[in-house]
């Protein structure tokens, strides 16, 4: 049975992502007020995303991938902007090793000061 990962504009200008097995239907259930809480106080806009599958159980991992991702990668994602993911993917904290340089300058600058 096919299975479908999407995501939701809403109109508080974030993103619901979820996933059926009957899209056409639970977009009605959205669109109309009966799907998840979430829809049903900040209604969808605009059905931004759609992945299709094999079956619903591999759809259910995008999706979870998909919640878990920035407000900005997702707009990369339905914006078509596919080379934008990988940068906004990396690790922004300053003790991330690709920014372990710029941490240590921070912190002999600092020392140094004393």
């Amino acid at each position: 049975m096919k299975g479908y990962t999407y995501m939701l504009l809403c109109e508080n200008g974030y993103y619901y992502t979820g996933s059926t097995i009957d899209l056409k239907k639970r977009l009605h259930e959205h669109w109309s007020g009966q799907g998840a809480n979430f829809t049903k106080k900040y209604p969808p806009v605009k059905l931004v995303y759609v992945e299709e599958h094999d079956h619903i159980a591999i759809a259910f991992k995008p999706e979870k991938q998909l919640q878990n991702w920035s407000h900005d990668k997702k707009n990369a994602l339905t914006e078509n902007q596919l080379e934008m993911l990988h940068q906004l993917a990396a690790c922004q904290n300053a003790s991330h090793y690709l920014n372990r340089d710029t941490l240590l300058k921070l912190n002999d600058k600092t020392t140094n000061e004393d």
